[in-house]
């Protein structure tokens, strides 16, 4: 990744981290769980309205670092108005993103501004903090009950 790619990324993350988006308890949520990452401390509670199997609102609640918070206020942003199928799909492809297990330039692309995550699979410790808010979406999609823990 050229240097100024990789700056861009790291004002993306930084503004999503010092401005989050859905960065709220919806009180008429219907799906919620909550998720820690010990390693760190990053905490995080999600909410959704999901409504005919497509998430019609979320919002989110929690602490961290800025990599876990970043990450937090772009997933829900761009999984607000999708099917919750294709949510399960984005998480798939971002886990892959994170864990280096995507590497084709034109798939990372795809992700539009999750691209912003790729540089994270060269620092092993913070992929954690990248995924715990979409371990949390998945178990608040399936109805989670206990809380998720990225050292599970």
């Amino acid at each position: 990744m050229d240097e100024e790619l990789r700056e861009l990324y790291q004002q993306v993350i930084l503004d999503h981290n010092k401005s989050p988006r859905n960065f709220k308890k919806l009180e008429n949520a219907n799906h919620s769980a909550e998720g820690y990452n010990p390693l760190c401390g990053d905490k995080i509670n999600l909410y959704l309205v999901i409504e005919d199997d497509v998430v019609k609102d979320v919002g989110f609640q929690g602490s961290g670092c800025a990599i876990s918070k970043a990450s937090a206020s772009l997933m829900t942003s761009i999984v607000k108005g999708m099917k919750k199928e294709d949510a399960e799909r984005l998480f798939e492809k971002f886990h892959d993103l994170v864990t280096g297990k995507l590497t084709d330039e034109n798939e990372i692309e795809e992700l539009g501004k999750l691209a912003v995550f790729a540089g994270v699979r060269d620092f092993p410790a913070r992929v954690k903090c990248a995924s715990l808010s979409w371990h949390t979406l998945i178990s608040a999609l399936q109805d989670g009950k206990k809380v998720v823990s990225t050292e599970e």
